[in-house]
């Protein structure tokens, strides 16, 4: 088996985090390689869900472990063309953060429980009911296939403040590069 890669992940704001990615036609290697890199560099980062869009790829396809537990075992999950086809009325509010966006956290309100319809690596469709964490992190890396980011849930003034703290580390990220 070949070497994973780690992704670089896109920082807010860029305009691919913006985009609709579109629907995956077919399963292919390319495809389970691209998986395999971005558990790598989620696990990297570390985060518990990276979506394709993150690394610049516009594509659906998303893949999260939400296993807090060191001393449980990982339990990785690959979803291409995720979609929600049904959810709770009952919400729930969760402290959320993004790669995209280093150490940012606002509380987000989202339905508590999802039921997720989703292609598998192996090409065969599943569904599943998601709670408690993984409810709320499926639903926000679909939100990521869909140029949604979890700021766009605030109120606006909290969003720009956001915003502005990412621009000024990117133009800092940026200088550092220059002058390595």
């Amino acid at each position: 088996m070949g070497g994973m890669t780690l992704r670089k992940i896109l920082l807010h704001p860029d305009p691919r985090l913006k985009a609709k990615a579109d629907p995956i036609g077919s399963v292919d290697t390319e495809l389970r390689a691209l998986a395999d890199d971005m558990l790598e560099t989620m696990y990297d980062a570390p985060g518990i869900g990276l979506a394709a869009p993150q690394i610049g790829i516009l594509q659906r396809m998303l893949v999260m472990d939400c296993v807090k537990d060191e001393n449980a075992s990982p339990e990785p999950m690959v979803l291409i063309n995720p979609e929600i086809i049904g959810q709770s009325d009952e919400l729930n509010v969760y402290d959320e953060g993004c790669l995209s966006i280093p150490d940012q956290y606002a509380e987000v309100e989202r339905p508590a429980v999802v039921k997720v319809k989703w292609t598998g690596l192996d090409g065969k469709e599943v569904q599943e009911e998601f709670d408690g964490l993984w409810a709320t992190c499926v639903q926000h890396e679909i939100d990521h296939l869909n140029g949604k980011l979890f700021i766009d849930h605030l109120k606006p003034l909290k969003r720009q403040m956001i915003t502005r703290k990412m621009q000024k580390l990117k133009r800092e990220l940026a200088r550092e590069a220059k002058n390595g």
